[in-house]
């Protein structure tokens, strides 16, 4: 079965994500479970933990269908100290809150080297801080995303991500979360039959669908392999709407949160029912 929903506003309490998932047709939804783009935040209040709680079971969301983001400041791999140390503390808050909600997962962009020290150890260093994260916490994965590629970031090749994957001590506590735009825009060409099988082939033969916790679902402003990173509606970009049949049609992404982070949020009803109308058609017809 196909989860299907997109990145909502936890806006007045992230008691809120799963009414503002289940109001546009949603059956997963994505949330920062604070302020995105600050590194402290109060603590989450019982009353909001327990009707965050008793809404997704009014409405049907299991933790399995939900992917919770962590912060965009949080740079796990950068060579500066000060930022390393605030990194990995606002990173352990997110597990934290995650544990709290009752959540299973904790989706994160790796990290960049800042031009500071050279790739590998970069790679090193956030597998280091995702370990001491994990050995503070109980039962959240860390999702790993990859990323477009811009500037110093890594995680935009597969190979990236496996190099964190096994320097992971608790191997059932580390996924990855594969975002469409991302891969196109770091060069992994899928919008053909041939090329997405070829690229679902690669992905598996380097890091492993075992491994795969959700997928971020988004159209491209910019060409593959450009390695900038600009979400387009559905339809709207450069990919186009055959990708998004594929992976519809694929009982590989069965049962994982599969998130629109599109830019414009008044359509994410009819992109999320659009999807939907896409899983129902036979494989062998989506040509």
């Amino acid at each position: 079965m196909k989860y299907i929903g997109a990145h909502v506003s936890a806006s007045g309490g992230v008691e809120n994500a799963p009414l503002n998932a289940y109001q546009i047709g949603a059956t997963a939804f994505a949330l920062f479970t604070k302020n995105q783009r600050q590194w402290a935040a109060a603590p989450l209040t019982e009353q909001s933990i327990e009707l965050f709680k008793e809404r997704c079971t009014a409405f049907g969301y299991s933790p399995k269908q939900i992917l919770p983001h962590d912060s965009y400041l949080i740079n796990l791999g950068t060579p500066e100290k000060d930022g390393l140390e605030k990194s990995r503390a606002a990173f352990l808050d997110e597990l934290q809150r995650c544990e709290q909600l009752g959540l299973d997962r904790l989706n994160f962009h790796p990290g960049a080297h800042l031009n500071k020290m050279s790739e590998d150890d970069c790679l090193k260093r956030i597998a280091e801080s995702v370990n001491w994260g994990l050995s503070k916490t109980k039962g959240v994965i860390a999702v790993i995303e990859n990323t477009a590629g811009q500037g110093s970031n890594v995680g935009f090749r597969f190979e990236h991500l496996r190099a964190i994957i096994d320097r992971i001590d608790d191997k059932q506590r580390v996924g990855v979360c594969i975002d469409t735009c991302h891969a196109f825009a770091a060069g992994y060409e899928w919008r053909t039959r041939d090329d997405y099988e070829q690229t679902c082939k690669q992905f598996d033969g380097i890091v492993g669908f075992s491994y795969l916790k959700g997928l971020h679902l988004n159209d491209s402003k910019k060409d593959v392999g450009s390695r900038v990173d600009r979400h387009h509606s559905l339809g709207d970009g450069v990919i186009g709407l055959q990708l998004f049949k594929f992976i519809m049609t694929d009982s590989r992404f069965d049962g994982m949160p599969l998130i629109l982070e599109t830019p414009d949020e008044t359509r994410w009803a009819k992109e999320i029912a659009l999807l939907k109308t896409y899983s129902e058609l036979s494989p062998v017809s989506v040509q």
